[in-house]
């Protein structure tokens, strides 16, 4: 299988602090992922200035201010893109950015990001799907929010702007921060699979990190995961994200259930266990003293290891036949 693309999404948790920003980078270094992502928008082209937050914006913000207001804030200038993606190449690891507008896609596009990453909110947004299959030829689509019909309408507009079906993976996902363990839905993943077939992944909310796992062991080719620097941060998506520790811990394990289904699917002994083979299984032995001649019976041959002789399974076979030697005790049984 190929190898699984792990995107840490800082996403905003940078709190609007360029070295806070860096401070994320590092830390996406060290938990070994592919891709730290950000998330770069105009709040004035994103959000009305009377939008209502959403409730966990409000729980986690701790504040009054408006949805516009809280993004504003949140914002990364082009100054701090040029800063951040100097700093990730210098620190050699690959920058992404989610655009949440089309300004914001075109500067993507301009400063050489070839994945759109879009996001959850933007798959009803035709005028934005259509640019984004138009520009960059390889395209992550999340999927929080959408009923399948309208995963399937995001998917045909990429299509019929360009969009290759092999440079598209669909992200199940549940756009609610922290997601609840009876909503994740993951089998969602295998549904959108079937039905577009498709590459597929899974972009995650929930605390913890069994769920992205069991993703990857579902099949799953991209897993993204918001992480900060600490939970109890101020910011909408501090609370939901994985801290240091919880990065790395997920990536070790999800590298390591790649290994655990990249075998051949057959079932089959590996080159490992051979060696355990004679030890762990039996053979038909004497289990008391055996004169040549003698017939082999239930009274005087048993099963026992180690498994270097005859199989039990030909017992049917063995029994009532006559001893073609002397067998001492313990001793495997020769035909």
């Amino acid at each position: 299988m190929k190898r699984v693309l792990i995107i840490a999404e800082a996403g905003v948790n940078h709190n609007g602090d360029i070295k806070l920003a860096k401070k994320l980078i590092d830390v996406a270094i060290e938990a070994g992922v592919d891709y730290v992502k950000f998330q770069t928008f105009k709040a004035e082209a994103l959000v009305t200035k009377t939008a209502d937050r959403a409730d966990y914006q409000n729980v986690n913000t701790r504040d009054q201010d408006s949805q516009f207001a809280m993004l504003k804030k949140l914002e990364l200038t082009t100054e701090m893109h040029t800063e951040l993606i100097h700093y990730c190449t210098h620190k050699k690891i690959k920058f992404l950015s989610s655009a949440f507008d089309l300004e914001s896609m075109a500067y993507l596009k301009e400063i050489g990001i070839s994945i759109a990453k879009i996001p959850s909110g933007e798959i009803t947004n035709l005028p934005y799907l259509r640019r984004a299959a138009q520009l960059f030829p390889q395209i992550i689509l999340s999927t929080g929010m959408a009923e399948m019909q309208e995963v399937k309408e995001a998917y045909n507009v990429l299509i019929k702007n360009g969009a290759k079906n092999e440079n598209i993976t669909i992200l199940h996902c549940n756009t609610e921060y922290p997601t609840p363990m009876q909503d994740v839905n993951l089998k969602a993943m295998l549904h959108i699979q079937n039905e577009l077939k498709i590459n597929v992944g899974y972009s995650d909310h929930t605390l913890g990190i069994e769920v992205p796992i069991a993703a990857v062991a579902l099949g799953a080719t991209v897993i993204e995961k918001h992480f900060t620097l600490n939970r109890t941060m101020r910011g909408p998506d501090h609370a939901a994200s994985l801290e240091p520790t919880e990065l790395k811990e997920m990536v070790k394990t999800i590298r390591n259930i790649e290994k655990a289904i990249s075998g051949s699917g057959l079932k089959e002994p590996s080159v490992s266990e051979l060696k355990n083979k004679p030890i762990a299984r039996k053979s038909i032995v004497a289990i008391v003293n055996i004169s040549k001649g003698d017939l082999f019976t239930e009274k005087n041959i048993g099963i026992k290891r180690p498994g270097s002789g005859i199989s039990p399974m030909e017992w049917d076979q063995v029994i009532g036949q006559n001893s073609i030697s002397d067998f001492k005790l313990d001793e495997l049984i020769k035909l």
